[in-house]
């Protein structure tokens, strides 16, 4: 049997994403670049983008990891909670 890849495993997940609701409210004007890099490198799903001194977010994708929070302390992430009842990720595959 096949070794699946961290890729193929997260590509079986299912999302049901309210696309107008994110669980995840951001600091967009936050300017700290060596805070914004510790964002941009730990999440998994790779949610947050960082462009032309412009920090970015999209909850489209997140595995609700919760990384980017603990690693903001508030800075950058200013709300974060799990989606509201049937909505996010359904893990498929360990």
């Amino acid at each position: 049997m096949k070794k699946m890849t961290i890729e193929d495993k997260l590509g079986l997940n299912i999302f049901h994403v309210d696309e107008e609701n994110s669980h995840i409210e951001i600091d967009k004007d936050f300017t700290d670049e060596k805070e914004i890099q510790k964002l941009l490198l730990a999440c998994p799903a790779e949610c947050y983008k960082y462009n032309d001194g412009k920090l970015s977010f999209s909850h489209l994708g997140c595995l609700e990891c919760g990384t980017c929070r603990v690693l903001s302390h508030g800075k950058i992430v200013k709300k974060w909670k799990y989606p509201i009842g049937e909505v996010g990720v359904t893990y498929r595959q360990g």
